[in-house]
C-alpha cells in the first residue's frame, strides 16, 4: 500500500506524486501538499498564527485535540508482511474510525457553539445602546402604517421616535426625505396629504 504522506505546514494529505519535497542539508525531509506551503515555510512563518492551518485550529480550540481515534492516525515505520485477510479487516477499520471520528467532531462542535447566538445578541444589544445617535428616525411610510394600523396619534409617534434615540440635540439628519408625488393628466402634481402638510409647515416656518 502507497503511503499518504502528511503536510509539514498546514497538516493536509499530501499523496503520492503530488507536492513538494524539501530535504534540508542535515538529510531532513519535508513534505508539502502544494506550493503556498513551501513557500510560507521558506519564509519562516509560523503555521500556528496562520487561520487556514491545521495548527492554528488546534491552538485555537476549534479542533479535538486528545482523543483515541487520533492516534490511529500516527505513523508506524514497523514492517508488516503482506496479508490478504489483515488489509481487509484494516479496510473495514478505517471506515469505522472514519465514522467515530465525524460523529466526535459533530459533537465538539455542538458544544462548542452552544450559546454563540445569544452572545452575538448581547453583542448586537450592547452596539445598539452604545451607538444610538446614528439610527435613523422613522420614516413617514413607518409613520402612516402606526397610524393607520395601532391608531397612534402624531405625538404619540413623535415620544416612539424619542424613545429609540438620543435626545433631540445630538441627532442630525442628512439628506432631504424623499416625498412621494403624484402627477396628474393635465400636467400637475400633488403631494400625498401628510407630506403635504409638512412641506406647507416648513414653507410657512
Amino acid at each position: 500500500m502507497v503511503r499518504i504522506e502528511t503536510c509539514y505546514f498546514c497538516s493536509r494529505p499530501a499523496y503520492p506524486g503530488k507536492g513538494i519535497t524539501f530535504i534540508r542539508n542535515d538529510a531532513k525531509q519535508f513534505r508539502f501538499c502544494r506550493s503556498k506551503c513551501h513557500k510560507n515555510f521558506k519564509m519562516k512563518r509560523n503555521p500556528r498564527k496562520l487561520a487556514w492551518t491545521k495548527a492554528f485550529r488546534k491552538a485555537a480550540g476549534k479542533e479535538m485535540t486528545v482523543d483515541s481515534t487520533l492516534q490511529f492516525a500516527q505513523r508506524r515505520n514497523v514492517p508488516v508482511r503482506y496479508n490478504r485477510d489483515l488489509v481487509q479487516k484494516t479496510l473495514k477499520a478505517m471506515e469505522r474510525i472514519q465514522e467515530i471520528r465525524t460523529k466526535r467532531e459533530r459533537v465538539f462542535y455542538r458544544k462548542r457553539m452552544a450559546g454563540k447566538r445569544a452572545r452575538e445578541l448581547a453583542d448586537a444589544r450592547k452596539l445598539v445602546q452604545t451607538h444610538s445617535h446614528l439610527l435613523p428616525r422613522l420614516r413617514g411610510s413607518e409613520k402612516r402604517r402606526l397610524a393607520l394600523e395601532q391608531g397612534l396619534s402624531q405625538e404619540e409617534i413623535a415620544r416612539i421616535e424619542e424613545q429609540n434615540i438620543l435626545p433631540t440635540e445630538t441627532k442630525k439628519v442628512f439628506g432631504k426625505e424623499k416625498m412621494r408625488q403624484k402627477v396628474r393628466t393635465d400636467g400637475g402634481v400633488e403631494f400625498a396629504p401628510e407630506e403635504a402638510d409638512e412641506t406647507m409647515e416648513v414653507d410657512s416656518e
